[in-house]
C-alpha cells in the first residue's frame, strides 16, 4: 500500500464533487441524439452540421462535443474545414438506440427519474425514506407505484432493465448449472429480457413471468414476442397474492427493494411453493463482507435509499435471509460483473 503522501487529496475530492457533471453530459448527449446521428450518417461531422440536424445552439453543443471527446465517447480530427467528431466504438455499441446492447433507456430513466430523487439525497439520509413524495409529488407508501406513476415511466423502467439483462443476464444465469430445473418462475419478471436469456441458455426450460397486471400487459405486447412459446406470464401481487408452483425461483433485483421483514416474508411464500428438491436463484450486487465495497455496490444502495424501501446486501446476509425461510445448501457465486448470483434449494 503506497503512502498518503502518493495521493493528491484536493485533485481526488475535486474529481469526486464533479462526478455528476460527468454523467449528465452523458445523459444529455443520449438525449439529443448526437450519438444515434454519428451512427446513422456513417461519417464525422462537424459540431455546426450536428447542431443544425439536432435543432440546437452550435455553441452549446460544440461545448458538449468536446466534453464527450473528453469523455472517450467521441473523438476529434482536425481539418481544414475544422474539426469533425465521430463516436467512439463504446458509443456505437452501448450509446445508440438501435445497437443490441443499448444502454440508452436506463440512462434515459437515470436522467429523467433517479436524478430528480438524488437531489434528495440529504433528506433520504435524515429521514431513512424514499423521496418520491419530494421529487414528484406523489406517495412515497409504494415505491412500484410512485415508479409506475405512468405508462411512459414505467416502459423507460422496463427498457432499461431489459438492457441490463441483455448485457449482464447470461453471467448470472450461467453461474450456476441452472439445467435441472424445467420449470422456473420469474418473481419481478418486468420486459422479460432474464426469462428470455434463461431459455437461450436453458432451451428445456419454461419459464413464467410473475408480475403487477400493468406490467404483464406491457410485456405482453411490447418485448416479449408471441412466438415465444417457452415463456408464460402469471399476473399477481407477490406480496398479497398467491405464487405459482416451481421448480426454481428466480429474484433477480427484488430483493433488494424491500427491507429484512418483506424480504423473509416473501422467501417464505416461496419456499412453501417450491416443490420438493427445488431452489430459488437470487441475482444481486453483493456487498463485502467487511463492507469495504465495491463502490457500484454501495451507490445502489444509496439509491435503494432514495428510490424504495430495501438496500444492498452482503453474500452472508442474503444467506441468513435465505435460511430463515427454510432453504438450505446455500452457494454464492461472484461474476466479477455488476451483478452476483446466489443459489439456495
Amino acid at each position: 500500500m503506497g503512502s498518503t503522501e502518493d495521493l493528491d487529496y484536493p485533485q481526488v475530492i475535486l474529481q469526486y464533487s464533479s462526478g455528476f457533471l460527468v454523467s449528465k453530459v452523458m445523459f444529455t448527449a443520449c438525449e439529443l441524439g448526437v450519438f444515434d446521428l454519428l451512427l446513422e450518417t456513417g461519417e464525422p461531422l462537424s459540431s455546426d452540421a450536428i447542431a443544425a440536424r439536432l435543432g440546437t445552439s452550435t455553441t452549446g453543443m460544440e461545448r458538449l462535443l468536446d466534453a464527450c471527446v473528453g469523455l472517450k465517447l467521441l473523438a476529434v480530427e482536425l481539418t481544414q474545414e475544422g474539426a469533425l467528431y465521430r463516436n467512439a466504438d463504446i458509443s456505437n455499441i452501448y450509446l445508440t438506440k438501435s445497437s443490441p446492447k443499448s444502454q440508452y433507456h436506463i440512462m434515459m430513466y437515470y436522467s429523467n427519474t433517479v436524478y430528480l430523487c438524488w437531489h434528495y439525497l440529504a433528506d433520504a439520509v435524515r429521514e431513512g425514506r424514499n423521496q418520491y413524495e419530494r421529487a414528484f409529488g406523489i406517495s412515497s407508501e409504494d415505491p412500484f407505484g410512485a415508479m409506475y406513476r405512468s405508462e411512459e415511466e414505467m416502459l423507460k423502467f422496463m427498457a432499461g432493465q431489459n438492457s441490463i439483462w441483455g448485457i449482464c443476464g447470461r453471467d448470472v444465469l450461467s453461474a450456476f448449472d441452472l439445467s435441472p430445473f424445467r420449470q422456473i418462475c420469474d418473481l419481478g419478471g418486468g420486459g422479460g429480457a432474464l426469462a428470455r436469456e434463461c431459455v437461450s441458455l436453458y432451451p428445456n426450460s419454461m419459464v413464467t413471468i410473475y408480475d403487477l397486471p400493468k406490467v404483464v400487459q406491457v410485456a405482453k405486447e411490447r418485448f416479449v414476442p408471441h412466438e415465444e412459446h417457452r415463456i408464460s406470464f402469471h399476473e399477481g401481487d407477490f406480496f398479497n397474492d398467491s405464487i405459482p408452483e416451481a421448480e426454481l425461483y428466480i429474484l433477480s433485483k427484488t430483493l433488494h427493494d424491500w427491507d429484512d421483514d418483506k424480504c423473509r416474508q416473501l422467501l417464505t411464500k416461496v419456499y412453501k411453493s417450491c416443490k420438493p428438491g427445488g431452489g430459488v436463484l437470487l441475482v444481486e450486487s453483493l456487498l463485502n463482507e467487511d463492507k469495504s465495497g465495491p463502490l457500484e455496490t454501495q451507490l445502489y444502495s444509496m439509491n435503494m435509499l432514495v428510490q424504495t424501501e430495501g438496500k444492498e446486501r452482503t453474500a452472508a446476509e442474503y444467506s441468513k435471509l435465505l435460511e430463515a425461510a427454510g432453504f438450505g445448501d446455500i452457494q454464492v457465486k461472484r461474476t466479477g460483473k455488476l451483478y452476483d448470483a446466489v443459489l439456495g434449494r
